[in-house]
Formats: structure tokens, sequence, C-alpha cells
């Protein structure tokens, strides 16, 4: 899958998902301090899920209606960080044709999944 991961990603998940194989551009390697909007322009034009642990992109997605292909948000709290990337490769492996058109909610131990409008 391809992935556009916002500056607020833990690099963990952006090393386990290219570990995997996956595409993922990491926004504080290609374009630091690069704005939300643009971060969901860039991802929706080629064809990338948002990786965030910024509640913003909800906002941006639902209330403000920008178009994306998909948004991963993680909320996970510093006694499951370890757990992270590996959580986020669990979820691609059982859910991968899911998170296109959705905006995924991860924690420890659930997803939730809504469709995009």
């Amino acid at each position: 899958m391809r992935f556009m991961a916002d500056e607020s990603c833990d690099f963990a998940v952006v090393w386990a998902l290219r570990e995997a194989g996956h595409d993922v551009l990491y926004v504080s390697e290609t374009d630091p301090g690069a704005e939300d909007d643009a971060v969901v322009a860039r991802a929706y034009a080629e064809g990338r899920v948002v990786l965030t642990e910024d509640r913003d992109f909800g906002r941006l997605v639902f209330a403000a209606s920008r178009p994306a292909v998909g948004v991963l948000y993680l909320r996970f709290p510093l006694p499951a960080r370890d757990a992270l990337g590996q959580a986020v490769l669990n979820l691609v492996r059982e859910k991968g044709d899911a998170l296109m058109g959705s905006f995924v909610t991860l924690q420890p131990g659930r997803a939730r999944i809504s469709r995009l409008p």
C-alpha cells in the first residue's frame, strides 16, 4: 500500500511499514513543516493513505470536506507505544482494503473504521 506519514506519526510506524514493503512518504523527510491541508492534498493526489497522530485530520476530512484516500489516526498512550509499529502492520495485513475510503482510529486492541464522506 501507499502511505503518507504526517510529521506527528511515530517513525517506528514508518520504519515497520517500509520494512514490510509498503511505499511510505514521511513528511518530516520530504516536506518538513507542511500544513495539514497540504499533506491531505498531496496524499490524495498520489493515492496515499494518511498516517497521523494529529486529530485535526478528522476535522479536515469530515467538517472541512477535504478529499482523502483514507486516514489512519493513531491513538496510542505512552505505555503502549512499543506496540505501535506492529499494531499498524497487523491492521494493514488484516484490513488493508478497508483503509481506502475510510477514517480509521487505531487504539491498543481496537480499530474503529468509519467511511469517509
